[in-house]
């Protein structure tokens, strides 16, 4: 039933052959005048059709006995196709054929197409969608008010137009899914969607987690010693979030914020007043490099008030790893900073009171549910998801429904606007030359390449091949290389010598496109840019601009750039938002793409477009409240229409 057309075919009228013009579809009728199997130049059902106004040569050149036998000469047929020029004049080739006795009635409704796959015919299709409208209900569960407002059909209006539209209809309304019949189901879509998302956050807030109150014990000598005060976005997340931690059920919030915006200040409070409460608290990063700069930066502004971190990565020795792991088992340590190595089984936490998870987006539901799993006696942990890839508006309303969203929509001050560039591949000399000139006046930069190896298919530059290359060609600058295959000490080494002023020149893969703080580089050439995606080329823009320095990103494409590569590299070079970004990304890869890496069964629209109908996004949250609390029962007979029992995907 809910399985509606892509599109229409109109076979309630016919067009004579005169009048039928190419570069559109039409049904004509008229008699075979003569069939026959043709072998050249390939083997081929040659037939011509005759009406009053004209002749037409039709020609399938894959066929069957049957159809060989419908287009005998002397019978009527009705053929649907689009007319063009061919050798023989007008033709239709591989037109849809009916057989037809004279002055056989036409169709009163316009034929639809659905959405199929191979070895299943439309008619079939046609045949069980009938089926199932004669055989479901179509009750009305939205209340009429709600839908007077809106100016939207019932159900059952709805669903049997775009099923069987009259010849009346408005065709391109239709056709653009912009008729009130669209609508309509467009709405209850997005209401399902809703009433999935807010089932699941209520579920969660029935489970029992512990209740950390904030003391200011810890967090207000973090405050007092920190070089900077907070930004008023800052307080307000650390505001909320304590006020989530103080609560007897488990935290589930996001925090998004642009690059630079200062989410680990609110990340370390928080972990401060779960340590206050005597809960350990751990902050889980998808990349060594991010979580070993999580864990310095958190030791150099926790270590004096006396408080721990272990650290945990898998290219830890194991006599350092066991040591950790046993301070974390015994309770003796409180707060914990890793890769993916904390959700492995020897990882104990007694005492789990909070999970923070860093580029949330980077981790599957199974290492998210394997965190909240080692929950103290039973308890969920209070869960913190972060990310730098802010969420349009749209998104975080719809698909992060069960989620309380909190927004740092203010950069810290000192932060200095990066100039961006795009400079084709040609002018590498002169890119080259800048890099030089750059580092000789005491500045550092990064050259980000998109493959370690050279890839045969997609021939780009390599970071090896980079490194080489550079360092021949600057033999005055000291220049490093990181990759993801170096092992950690490695990665660790070089970054370090980078961040102390070392190194002039680090040449990456990007691993570094997260976390990394280094105020002195402000100059970065990213290679093949354009075979970044927005959000990435963002974050590693977001590597330089840190300190003082006037900080320009250099963007190197390769010609011929494709359509969606163009549009990237424009979207990059004119916005600096993140936000703005984000919505021009959700525009040019849509929400199914944009949202695919959160892996957790939310259920992507089929219908609803969040661009196109955020008109009706509101009105469909609100409407999912009421029902949860006014009208449960209606609820759940929305969500099983739609949802036939698959909401379970919406647990995590």
């Amino acid at each position: 039933m809910l399985h509606l057309p892509l599109r229409y075919e109109d076979e309630t009228r016919v067009t004579p052959i005169a009048a039928a013009r190419g570069g559109t579809a039409v049904q004509i009728e008229g008699e075979v005048v003569s069939s026959e199997i043709m072998l050249r130049p390939r083997r081929q059902l040659v037939a011509r059709i005759r009406d009053a106004s004209g002749m037409l040569v039709a020609r399938w050149l894959n066929f069957y006995p049957s159809q060989q036998k419908q287009l005998a000469a002397g019978r009527r047929v009705r053929l649907f196709g689009e007319v063009r020029g061919g050798f023989f004049g007008d033709e239709m080739v591989h037109p849809r054929v009916h057989a037809v006795d004279d002055g056989e009635p036409l169709p009163q409704a316009l034929t639809p197409i659905y959405p199929t796959t191979a070895g299943l015919a439309q008619s079939a299709l046609r045949k069980l969608v009938a089926r199932a409208l004669y055989a479901v209900p179509l009750d009305e569960y939205l209340p009429e008010p709600v839908l007077a407002e809106l100016r939207l059909p019932n159900f059952a209006d709805a669903v049997h137009t775009l099923h069987h539209p009259p010849p009346d209809v408005d065709a391109a309304a239709l056709e653009d899914r912009a008729h009130p019949a669209w609508r309509r189901i467009k709405f209850e879509e997005l209401l399902v969607q809703q009433l999935s998302l807010r089932r699941a956050y209520n579920a969660r807030r029935t489970h029992r987690a512990p209740a950390l109150p904030a003391t200011g014990r810890l967090c207000d000598a973090l405050l007092t010693q920190l070089p900077f005060r907070l930004t008023g976005a800052q307080a307000r997340a650390v505001a909320a979030i304590a006020h989530d931690l103080a609560m007897p059920h488990p935290m589930q919030r996001l925090l998004q914020g642009d690059v630079g915006s200062g989410k680990t200040i609110v990340a370390a409070l928080a972990m401060l007043q779960a340590a206050e409460n005597g809960f350990q608290a751990v902050l889980m990063a998808p990349t060594e490099i991010l979580a070993e700069q999580h864990w310095r930066k958190l030791g150099a502004w926790l270590e004096p008030l006396g408080v721990d971190i272990a650290w945990l990565s898998g290219s830890r020795k194991r006599r350092e790893r066991d040591a950790e792991l046993a301070r974390l088992a015994s309770g003796e340590v409180l707060l914990a900073v890793g890769t993916h190595a904390l959700i492995e089984d020897p990882v104990l936490l007694p005492r789990l009171g909070l999970a923070i998870v860093d580029e949330q987006h980077r981790f599957g539901v199974r290492q998210r549910l394997a965190l909240r799993d080692k929950g103290a006696d039973g308890q969920h942990p209070h869960m913190l998801m972060m990310s730098a890839t802010p969420i349009p508006r749209t998104l975080a309303m719809s698909y992060y429904a069960d989620l309380d969203v909190t927004v740092l929509d203010e950069l810290p001050p000192g932060r200095t606007p990066i100039l961006t560039k795009l400079v084709s591949d040609g002018r590498r000399d002169q890119v080259v030359a800048r890099v030089r000139d750059a580092c000789l006046a005491g500045c550092q930069a990064y050259w980000v390449c998109p493959l370690i190896e050279e890839s045969e298919a997609l021939q780009l530059k390599t970071a090896l091949e980079t490194f080489e290359t550079l360092t021949a060609a600057l033999p005055e600058l000291r220049i490093g290389l990181v990759h993801g295959r170096l092992k950690g000490e490695e990665k660790s080494a070089t970054m370090a010598a980078f961040a102390t002023g070392e190194l002039h020149l680090l040449v990456a893969t990007t691993v570094i496109e997260v976390g990394v703080d280094v105020p002195n580089a402000s100059l970065m050439v990213i290679e093949h840019a354009e075979r970044f995606g927005l959000a990435q080329l963002h974050q590693l823009r977001g590597r330089v601009g840190r300190g003082t320095a006037d900080s320009v990103c250099i963007l190197l494409f390769t010609q011929p750039l494709s359509e969606n590569g163009r549009a990237r590299l424009k979207v990059i070079y004119e916005h600096s938002d993140g936000f703005a970004i984000a919505r021009e990304d959700l525009h040019i890869r849509g929400p199914g793409e944009f949202v695919g890496a959160r892996q957790s069964g939310t259920p992507l629209l089929r219908y609803a477009d969040l661009e196109r109908d955020v008109d009706l996004l509101e009105p469909a949250r609100t409407l999912a409240e009421r029902l949860l609390d006014e009208a449960p029962q209606t609820a759940a007979r929305v969500m099983e229409r739609w949802l036939g029992g698959r909401e379970g995907l919406l647990r995590a």
